[in-house]
């Protein structure tokens, strides 16, 4: 390698000029003496992929970094959607591991694996004493070949034994549809994928069929993903010809993306859910919704990372991720925050693109600054001690397991009573848990919708209960209030 690296360096010296082609001599005379001289033998992989080259991406942004060939190949994974499990969706604690849900035509559901059931080993290793991340480690190990699952049925005596081997699976972007409330639909899409214009479609056109005349769409926590996937889901929302985004960069003509003329968009009443970990294409959506007074915007500002990363493929099966441009809203808000001091080379958009007032279709004022602000502020509220433990601990899973080994087949009318809440009382006190009658007091209402909703989880499948927690998410009920309002 060290006899590739002057050529390689004066070449790119030669495009740069004088200055740059010194400091280049500079540096590959310095590594041919630590090559030669230093007390123990120089790794050239370390030395330029693990030192020189993310030295050289560090003054730029956080998001500009090299890849080596393991990194880029998970990234390529990673954007086609597809990997290897079970099809099962479990609730993970210290110790312990419920399935929740088997999804269809999956391994899972082949074998057998229920919802309420309790793995308790994985290819003979007990879980019982595993932490929690140690127990993650394992969990993601076991999805790439055969395993053999040790289960605990509620109601059942003895121990069941599961073998399973993982297929691949086309991983879906859209993570729940269904109905709030008569009418009123929610869908939530996690991220941005090859397939997520046509699985918020086909989420759609599900909910049209139930009486769908407005929708609730929840981008929290959503970190992004592929651009195309956010214009293809912008699209089916806004007219054709409408703009969804622009580009600027010093390498980059500037350019718009707009609606395609071919569109046929959705024109029922709309709000879209942000929160700080919204970010890239989750942006690019909520604020060409919220540029062309398209939908409300509901929650808590964005997280501002509008830049265009360009992924540039290497040699050696490496890529280098690049930052080329930056994306702006309809009304030319940056979507990015800005950088701190000395990142980006200056190049970053400045103060007035990121602080001045902008104007929606109809006028109305909308901030810069980076990211999306909404236009109805939501958060939930802090949770109370007893909140965080009853979660921590798993304790709520634990009393809805117990429950429905006695109490088998429950229907979604199923109510938690107060005779229920005494039981769970109970059951908690046999583990020494016992709070104070105002700590029970405080979130009683709380406590009795999550424990309706982990019931639902394991009786009736993950859907139900997420249409249970539902009712207590205060960002999802300020966004009904603002299309009841609109």
């Amino acid at each position: 390698m060290s006899r590739l690296l002057p050529a390689f360096f004066l070449l790119w010296a030669a495009a740069f000029g004088q200055d740059l082609e010194s400091q280049i001599r500079t540096f590959t005379h310095i590594y041919a003496v630590v090559e030669r001289e230093a007390a123990e033998p120089l790794d050239p992989g370390r030395a330029i992929y693990g030192g020189a080259i993310p030295a050289m991406l560090r003054p730029l942004d956080p998001h500009s970094v090299f890849l080596d060939p393991d990194q880029f190949g998970q990234l390529q994974k990673l954007q086609e959607s597809v990997r290897k499990g079970f099809g099962t969706v479990v609730s993970v604690l210290p110790g312990r591991v419920i399935v929740l849900q088997t999804l269809a035509a999956t391994p899972s559901a082949r074998s057998g694996l229920a919802p309420g059931d309790e793995i308790i080993a994985i290819n003979g290793v007990g879980l019982d004493r595993l932490d929690l991340q140690p127990l993650i480690a394992l969990l993601e190990e076991s999805r790439q070949k055969p395993v053999t699952l040790d289960v605990r049925r509620p109601g059942s005596v003895r121990t069941l034994q599961f073998v399973l081997a993982p297929e691949e699976m086309q991983s879906s972007s859209v993570e729940r549809a269904f109905l709030l409330r008569p009418g009123v639909g929610y869908v939530r899409v996690t991220s941005f994928d090859i397939q997520t214009g046509a699985e918020v479609e086909k989420a759609i056109g599900k909910l049209g069929g139930q009486g769908l005349k407005a929708l609730v769409l929840d981008l929290r926590d959503n970190p992004g993903g592929l651009v195309p996937a956010a214009l293809e889901t912008g699209s089916l929302f806004l007219k054709p010809g409408q703009t969804l985004l622009s580009v600027r960069g010093r390498s980059f003509t500037p350019s718009q993306e707009k609606v395609p003329d071919s569109a046929k968009p959705y024109t029922f009443p709309l709000a879209v859910l942000v929160n700080e970990k919204s970010a890239s294409a989750a942006e690019i959506v909520a604020g060409s919704l919220q540029d062309h007074d398209r939908a409300v915007i509901v929650g808590e500002p964005s997280y501002g990372k509008g830049l265009v990363e360009t992924v540039f493929p290497l040699s050696d099966g490496a890529g280098l991720a690049l930052t080329t441009a930056f994306y702006y809203t309809p009304s030319g808000r940056s979507i990015q925050k800005p950088m701190p001091s000395g990142q980006l080379g200056g190049t970053a958009p400045g103060q007035a693109e990121t602080q001045s007032e902008f104007r929606t279709d109809s006028g109305r004022a909308v901030r810069g600054g980076g990211g999306i602000q909404p236009d109805v502020l939501a958060r939930e509220k802090p949770p109370a001690r007893l909140q965080i433990f009853l979660d921590a601990s798993g304790s709520l899973t634990a009393f809805a397991t117990d429950y429905l080994s006695r109490h088998p087949g429950i229907t979604d009318a199923f109510e938690v009573t107060p005779q229920v809440l005494d039981e769970l009382q109970g059951f908690l006190a046999r583990r020494q848990v016992l709070p104070g009658v105002a700590e029970w007091s405080a979130v009683r209402d709380w406590i009795t919708i999550r424990l309706k909703a982990e019931i639902f989880n394991q009786a009736l499948g993950v859907e139900k209960g997420d249409e249970i927690e539902a009712q207590r998410d205060a960002v999802i009920l300020a966004a009904l209030k603002a299309l009841a309002a609109d």
